[in-house]
């Protein structure tokens, strides 16, 4: 089954943006392109708004003015367009299902400021099974460049940060870009170690190295998988969501993973991939660990 790169727009810059970047990720994998509107009809007091037929004719059209667009820049690209009527979580939740990823335009920086529509992008990366894609408004192709590099959070054993690393690797492998991996650690209460723990750490040298070699560790099978891949790797301390932000200015896309997280009050997306979401000005791709 091949999978398309699927992007979700709403008429918004941001969105439009979205598309823009999907497109060029779809023509350097020799993936198709699905563009997805999710739509519901809308009433507003005091203002003419057509009837339900006639408010899908005009998203329909906006759609396909867009596809159009696509497909005067990519003539060899296949395009697909889907106005789907529903909520705009589970359809985009939905569509995210058959893609290899989700991409979709993300507003400003700071907490005010939400994903798409409100908090609509923030509730898709939590259900969602497949990586999603935040692109801003203001992306351009020179940004995806020599020089400029794909950042990867790695945390944990291997095994915890395996779909975000291949996730970078292979997109760093289309574009020719170097991998830069980074690895964020803080000193724990000295209660949290065990004895085991204890005598690795001293095995290692100290927490430094230990950190080093964990990193290199996981980093391994990935570049035994993609040899021409040039990797940095970064270990430093403080706290994760920090370190990433620090390294963002020259990067063309952050790749973060990401956990389930349930608790009383819902689904949450955890805190580093919600502080580089909303402050790193470059695309960012969240990966669910699988």
């Amino acid at each position: 089954m091949t999978r398309p790169i699927t992007a979700g727009i709403d008429g918004t810059e941001e969105s439009l943006a979205a598309l823009a970047w999907a497109e060029r990720e779809a023509v350097r994998r020799g993936l198709p392109l699905r563009v997805v509107h999710a739509w519901r009809f809308q009433t507003h007091d005091g203002v003419d708004t057509g009837d339900a037929a006639t408010q899908e004719g005009w998203v329909r059209e906006s759609v396909g003015e867009a596809a159009r667009a696509v497909t005067e820049r990519h003539p060899d690209l296949a395009v697909t367009t889907d106005v789907l009527e529903g909520d705009a979580v589970e359809t985009l939740v939905g569509a995210a299902a058959d893609a290899e990823m989700l991409v979709l335009g993300s507003r400003g920086h700071g907490r005010i400021m939400g994903f798409l529509v409100g908090s609509v992008g923030q509730q898709v990366i939590v259900e969602a099974r497949r990586p999603v894609v935040f692109v801003r408004a203001g992306d351009r192709p020179s940004n995806e460049v020599a020089g400029h590099e794909i950042v990867v959070g790695q945390h944990g054993d291997p095994e915890d940060s395996a779909a975000a690393l291949g996730f970078a690797f292979e997109t760093a492998a289309r574009r020719g870009a170097t991998v830069r991996a980074v690895r964020a650690w803080t000193l724990p209460p000295m209660f949290a170690y065990s004895t085991a723990s204890l005598q690795l750490l001293d095995e290692a040298g100290g927490l430094e190295p230990y950190e080093q070699k964990a990193l290199a560790a996981a980093l391994a099978p990935w570049r035994e998988r993609y040899p021409d891949v040039h990797v940095v790797e970064h270990v430093e301390m403080g706290s994760a969501g920090q370190v990433l932000l620090s390294v963002a200015g020259t990067a063309q896309l952050m790749v973060v993973g990401r956990r389930d997280r349930r608790t009383a009050v819902g689904a949450r997306i955890g805190s580093v991939a919600h502080g580089v979401l909303h402050h790193a000005d470059c695309p960012v791709a969240v990966v669910p660990q699988v």
